[in-house]
């Protein structure tokens, strides 16, 4: 993740040698962006946290950058960030340069922030992580271009859209999978044949189920690309090198109209 740094980075080049300058050209861990290279942007090196190398840590104590985690545990983001020579503040210091949260902050918090000062979330960004929000603007999507550009499965959003469903129900039958709506690893998600099988007490998504998906080697399996978002305006947008693909651990039993995908991924 990067983040900007102080501003007294960039005097650096102004101090006296016996003050073991660091170099802004050639440090792992720094690199220029903007116009004539002007904006300093520290990165990460997640091999940090088993070298322990001193070269690495020596740009955070240098200029005594901080962080705070608040209302979470995050023990691999604290290692990352000791390794490069930050040093923790108590959660309600007003100094720090980054915040890691394990909440949303309000808007008056955001607005108390100084330009050197970064958090992990953006306003609103559960529009995206919330599936009732995703499903709410993907709708939204639809209507301004295109359903074939933002196609998914027929999705209801239950007890909202509880008729709706029921007449699509008595077109389809089935199966459905049932999702909640601001859960994940997959928990309380299950598949129903008859809407009597879903409970109406909160919130769920209820989607058309994909009986025949893209498998490889009879195994289900998802593929993650890892991205940063930075900045919405201009919008900026880093994508990771690296991704992720999963498997799951047990074969699908239907195998009918089934498609299968035998390749080797490489990332």
């Amino acid at each position: 993740m990067p983040v900007v740094m102080a501003r007294d980075l960039e005097e650096t080049a102004s101090s006296s040698e016996d003050e073991e300058v660091v170099s802004q050209e050639d440090h792992p861990c720094i690199m220029w962006t903007g116009g004539c290279r002007r904006i300093p942007v520290l990165v990460f090196h997640a091999e940090a946290i088993l070298t322990k190398d001193n070269n690495i840590r020596v740009i955070g104590e240098r200029y005594h950058l901080s962080y705070k985690i608040v209302r979470t545990d995050s023990r691999l983001v604290r290692s990352i960030l000791t390794a490069h020579g930050f040093h923790e503040v108590h959660p309600s210091s007003t100094d720090y340069n980054l915040m890691w949260t394990g909440s949303h902050l309000k808007p008056f918090l955001l607005r108390t922030l100084s330009e050197a000062q970064k958090v992990n979330h953006f306003p609103r960004s559960y529009e995206l992580t919330r599936k009732d929000r995703l499903y709410k603007n993907i709708i939204r999507m639809q209507h301004t271009h295109g359903f074939k550009a933002f196609h998914i499965p027929q999705t209801f959003l239950l007890p909202a859209e509880y008729a709706e469903f029921c007449n699509s129900y008595s077109k389809d039958r089935g199966p459905w999978i049932v999702k909640p709506v601001a859960s994940s690893r997959g928990r309380g998600v299950y598949l129903i044949n008859n809407p009597n099988q879903i409970s109406l007490e909160e919130n769920i998504l209820v989607s058309r189920y994909i009986n025949n998906p893209l498998l490889i080697d009879d195994f289900k399996f998802d593929v993650r690309l890892y991205v940063l978002v930075t900045s919405y305006d201009p919008l900026v947008i880093y994508l990771y090198e690296e991704g992720l693909a999963r498997k799951c651990t047990s074969k699908m039993r239907n195998t009918m109209n089934k498609r299968r995908l035998s390749i080797l991924l490489v990332f």
